[in-house]
């Protein structure tokens, strides 16, 4: 009986650390201050037809099982069956020993000195500057400026931290490289959606506390800025974000200790580091950036928890929000209204901060 009682108390005791351990290392920092709420800036009564047709196509998308593969492909898809009045440029940036390939989008009359470095998403796992050309283009066109898109290394071939470097990597290449060969840029804007506007969040971070030269301007469609998933709205939301619920509704049925200890097992870096969560980060000292979300999806918190503190830090960062869209509905510029207006007011963001040609 004793050695029975000796177990338990020993299983208790490390279960007790391992709780404990995630509760108040892995997860963080309690991000609730942040919550204060931030009136939607574009709100509508009720969802329009584009937008629920939008939806049920998402639904319906969402519903087939696919494999990682096919989904790749689907994306890919996505840009190469459009046609677009642009020229797309493959080319390859070199720095610090590392090579990242990528693309350029130049449209004709482009200034080549005002450049817009854009990271794609896609869950850190999918996606390519060829997927987000519906995106980029849209951008490119509206402000004049030439945009690199970083293809960066995804999961799970690659560990986390390998879209961080290249990250990194190509936007200091970018600052002395534009598509006709070696220029030294003049204004900049960095720019990204939902995992590629993390990466893009953790990039000015970075580049403010290493001293690099940090962007005139930047732009975050969706981001996900907190690894350790604490918003509330990813379980409020979880029935209205029809892109992301099959990917999040797995991780809410996990407890909270035992998942944090699967993100840091899977990204081998803790949740709460500043690497990968920028809303876990100092946010003073930062350039003008602007935030799109949809009051309806499940990042929308990280959203608002990021403006709130940055903004509490002294940056000038500025949310806009639409109620009724999907995650990242940009991509559906030829259907929602909402998305054309979106791309409206980055490109009027973009020239306040001379990132667009006159």
């Amino acid at each position: 009986m004793a050695i029975l009682v000796n177990i338990a108390l020993y299983g208790a005791a490390v279960f007790a650390v391992v709780y404990f351990f995630a509760r108040f290392f892995l997860r963080g920092r309690d991000l609730s201050a942040h919550d204060a709420p931030i009136p939607v800036t574009f709100d509508s009564p009720a969802p329009s037809e584009a937008a629920i047709g939008v939806d049920q196509y998402i639904i319906e998308r969402m519903s087939k099982p696919e494999t990682l593969e096919a989904t790749r492909e689907r994306f890919t898809e996505m840009g190469l069956s459009r046609e677009f009045d642009c020229t797309f440029v493959s080319q390859t940036a070199e720095f610090g020993g590392l090579s990242v390939p990528g693309e350029w989008t130049v449209f004709d009359g482009a200034d080549p000195s005002k450049r817009l470095f854009y990271i794609h998403g896609g869950a850190f796992m999918l996606g390519s500057p060829i997927s987000h050309r519906p995106i980029i283009a849209n951008i490119a066109k509206r402000t004049g400026c030439v945009v690199f898109a970083p293809d960066y290394r995804l999961m799970p071939e690659n560990r986390r931290k390998a879209s961080i470097l290249d990250s990194r990597t190509a936007y200091q290449w970018m600052l002395e490289n534009g598509p006709d060969g070696p220029s030294t840029a003049g204004k900049i804007a960095v720019a990204g959606d939902s995992a590629g506007g993390n990466l893009a969040l953790c990039l000015i971070n970075w580049l403010r506390d290493t001293g690099l030269r940090i962007p005139d301007a930047v732009v975050a469609l969706s981001p996900a800025a907190d690894g350790t998933a604490s918003g509330p709205s990813i379980r409020s939301n979880l029935q209205t974000d029809h892109m992301l619920r099959r990917l999040a509704t797995p991780m809410l049925k996990v407890p909270t200790w035992l998942l944090m200890w699967i993100m840091w097992a899977t990204n081998r870096i803790v949740p709460s580091s500043r690497l990968i969560s920028p809303l876990h980060d100092d946010l003073g000292g930062l350039p003008p950036t602007l935030i799109h979300a949809s009051t309806a999806e499940i990042l929308y918190d990280d959203a608002k928890r990021y403006t709130n503190k940055a903004v509490a830090q002294g940056s000038p960062v500025t949310l806009q929000s639409w109620p009724h869209m999907c995650h990242v509905w940009q991509m559906f510029d030829e259907v929602l209204p909402e998305a054309n207006h979106a791309f409206d007011e980055i490109a009027a963001f973009m020239h306040q901060h001379g990132v667009a040609k006159k």
